[in-house]
């Protein structure tokens, strides 16, 4: 290469590089995000080993003891870590864990173990910058085997039982002459789908932390996106029904259905449910199928609990495979 043409390249390599670095400094001056913790008013309790592992893994987001290391505070990761903060405490605190009712907080750490038990959290973007955070195989089993302990689910009582029979009764009463009524409908327009227990069973879960089975049935074109490995995207017309019953036990630890408790629907739509991350939901409570929510906003609220989920198109249904 002969030296004019070295010249000519660092007359264009160095500006660009020096426009970039001016780029780089000058943002660090713009939005910039404030970093504060507001007070601890109620902290989360648990023996020192199960504390130690969510301090270490899940604090920094959900709790207002963030520990903001010189690097999150570089724009523009500084904005995304910001972010992060702010989602992560409007989702799960665990500086305030004190006022939420008992079976909340069962929930909640459910839901925790849960997803850090399917990979979805600590975010992998946040694990590859803070390898600290990584939760190991023995750190799960601390937590499941905690969570476990904590809930210690008993034999059921009585009132569950007879909740079963009186739901039983009322339908059997009323099935014969049931006049023909329109069907309800969430408050985003999503009709209650009767049909769902025409669909096939694509997997089952036990929410012990709140004592309910469940049961996700999938339509047949979610079936046919399973048979075809076509899960991530799934294809628009998928719709799950997830439905919950009480979990009724006796004392020698076999369990059954007890009285149902509510269906929820997901379907697919990247279209018509954009600004829902492509999914409509909906939940219908109670034999009455009562529709879930104030408004329709509602549904933000579950996208928000499937976020973590968004590289499985936020979708925590795992097929079972024969």
């Amino acid at each position: 290469m002969s030296l004019e043409a070295k010249h000519r390249i660092r007359r264009i390599i160095i500006p660009g590089v020096l426009v970039i670095l001016g780029g780089l400094i000058l943002i660090q001056f713009i939005n910039r995000p404030v970093f504060a913790n507001p007070p601890v008013t109620g902290d989360f309790q648990a023996p020192q080993d199960v504390k130690a592992i969510l301090k270490r893994a899940c604090y920094d987001c959900h709790s207002n003891e963030t520990n903001v290391r010189w690097y999150d505070r570089i724009a523009p990761a500084n904005w995304k870590v910001a972010e992060d903060i702010k989602k992560g405490r409007e989702g799960l605190n665990f500086s305030s864990w004190s006022a939420l009712a008992k079976p909340d907080q069962a929930a909640k750490l459910w839901e925790a173990v849960n997803q850090i038990q399917a990979a979805a959290m600590p975010i992998k973007s946040y694990q590859i910058v803070h390898p600290g955070t990584k939760v190991s195989a023995s750190d799960l089993l601390v937590l499941k085997n905690y969570l476990t302990e904590m809930l210690n689910n008993k034999p059921s009582d009585t009132s569950k039982t007879n909740a079963l029979d009186k739901q039983y009764g009322k339908w059997v009463e009323g099935a014969a002459n049931a006049p023909k009524i329109n069907l309800p409908v969430a408050l985003n327009g999503i009709e209650f789908i009767p049909d769902y227990k025409n669909w096939q069973v694509v997997t089952t879960s036990d929410r012990f932390d709140n004592n309910t089975m469940r049961v996700i049935f999938g339509n047949d074109i979610a079936i046919k996106a399973i048979r075809e490995n076509h899960i991530n995207p799934w294809p628009n017309g998928t719709i799950f029904a997830k439905v919950a019953w009480d979990k009724l036990s006796d004392k020698d630890g076999n369990v059954k259905t007890g009285a149902f408790k509510q269906v929820e629907y997901m379907i697919k739509d990247d279209q018509k449910y954009g600004s829902t991350a492509g999914w409509g939901f909906a939940r219908f409570k109670t034999p009455k199928m009562l529709p879930y929510g104030k408004t329709k906003l509602f549904a933000t609220e579950c996208v928000n609990c499937h976020r973590p989920m968004s590289k499985n198109d936020f979708v925590f249904t795992l097929p079972v495979k024969n």
